[in-house]
């Protein structure tokens, strides 16, 4: 069996073809431009955030944060606090060492504050040692059923007595601080 193809092609078809393709894309590229231009438009009308260098607004920035050297030629950040050097009246750009020396200088003595937990942890180890003590008594008191319920009981009190009493916020709530 055999085919024979007829000789005449349609080749209008093909560039038919071709030319919508191409008349779509127009078509997307323009909506996509009539888009961007709404966008625009809308973005136009919000106000938007811009960096405005200190030259050229004028004005001095606030600056907190500035790069500088120390006194071994090192790159150092330094943090200029601009109330406390108005208050200083040494006015801005004053040196890091310059604030902390104006600010010690203002009559303000330093304090110091001695914590003592002393007293804390002798009651903590005499908590230990009479727990230490009832084990004992419990394991010399092996009979006697009756006596061995007692001090179990006391352990266990002692036991729950010491472990609210041996930890760090016990310490600190219960020392004595002295200025």
């Amino acid at each position: 069996m055999a085919m024979q193809v007829n000789g005449n092609y349609d080749t209008d078809y093909t560039e038919r073809v071709r030319e919508k393709q191409v008349a779509e894309r127009a078509e997307k590229t323009k909506e996509a431009a009539n888009t961007a231009e709404e966008k625009g438009a809308a973005k136009l009308s919000e106000p938007q955030d811009e960096y405005i260098s200190s030259e050229k607004s004028g004005k001095k920035p606030v600056g907190l944060y500035r790069v500088g050297r120390d006194e071994s030629g090192n790159r150092k950040i330094f943090f200029d606090d601009p109330k406390a050097a108005r208050a200083d009246g040494k006015g801005e750009g004053a040196d890091d060492k310059e604030l902390r020396a104006a600010g010690a200088g203002q009559g303000k003595p330093e304090e110091k504050c001695v914590t003592n937990t002393d007293k804390v942890d002798r009651e903590i180890r005499k908590l230990k040692e009479k727990k230490q003590q009832l084990e004992q008594q419990i394991q010399s008191a092996f009979g006697d059923e009756k006596k061995v319920r007692e001090l179990e009981k006391k352990l266990a009190q002692v036991e729950n007595e010491l472990s609210q009493k041996d930890n760090d916020t016990y310490r600190r709530q219960n020392a004595s601080v002295t200025e």
